[in-house]
């Protein structure tokens, strides 16, 4: 039932805002998925991690590590898959010294564009993943549709929540536009868009626990049409509170008039 995903996703969100001390938000960026006849997974071309508490974010990208192993611009994708093997191993890193933390993530559930698939290609470069647990990964792209109901906003979801709440979009960049710049070796381009993504998403985590976030959602498509749904919508909302406050002030003070002439 409807109410009770939103419950759920509430809870969730306020476990973020009470305990965020334990959360990190990740976005990554990859080849294009598509046009690829020869049957690789799509390179992992930049991460970014964010840490929910002290605002930090620590960035795994391909054109840094070959920065910091001195090999030049021009020569950088010759050494593709030895630099995305150290930048990935890097990152695997940090996971092991942050496995317990909850993870926080868009979409990234699948094989084709998730934790499995940076796992695959660490796998396919000869390197041994660290995995994170299914328990400690929170899809905010699916908590928002538990909590606002399915139809809370247009596709692209994150572009149009972006648009509706004025987010700063500075530096981002779509899914195919990342991959594109990929293939153009607009690198720090690339790198930028995946840093601003992981702050939308803290700004969105956010206006949700502020009641700030501007949905299309009506009321019946988050809370459903059960008493149950309509009874919880009365009990978080203020304003009716207060409405239902006064109602029962004003009949309980009718109804001592009334019994005070029939004593």
């Amino acid at each position: 039932m409807q109410f009770e995903k939103h419950k759920l996703a509430k809870q969730i969100f306020h476990d973020i805002d009470i305990s965020n001390n334990k959360y990190l938000i990740i976005h990554y960026s990859c080849q294009s998925f598509y046009g690829r006849e020869d049957g690789t997974s799509p390179r992992i071309t930049s991460i970014a991690v964010h840490n929910y508490t002290s605002g930090q974010t620590e960035s795994f990208s391909i054109h840094m590590t070959a920065e910091k192993d001195r090999i030049d611009f021009i020569d950088i994708e010759n050494k593709y898959n030895d630099l995305e093997k150290k930048m990935l191993k890097e990152f695997y890193t940090y996971v092991q010294e942050h496995k317990d933390y909850i993870w926080i993530h868009w979409n990234m559930r699948n094989s084709s564009y998730g934790f499995q698939a940076i796992e695959h290609r660490y796998s396919v470069l000869g390197g041994k993943p660290v995995i994170i647990p299914y328990t400690n990964r929170v899809d905010l792209s699916l908590q928002l549709i538990n909590y606002f109901g399915a139809g809370y906003i247009n596709n692209p979801r994150m572009e149009s929540l972006i648009k509706l709440n004025k987010i700063s979009s500075l530096d981002f960049l779509s899914g195919k536009e990342e991959a594109d710049a990929f293939e153009k070796k607009e690198y720090v381009k690339l790198h930028k868009s995946t840093l601003r993504k992981v702050l939308i998403f803290t700004d969105i985590i956010s206006r949700v626990n502020n009641n700030k976030l501007k949905v299309k959602s009506k009321w019946y498509e988050i809370y459903g049409y059960t008493p149950q749904g309509i009874f919880y919508l009365c009990s978080e909302t203020w304003w009716i509170q207060l409405i239902i406050t006064v109602v029962l002030l004003v009949l309980g003070a009718i109804l001592g008039v009334v019994f005070d002439r029939l004593c």
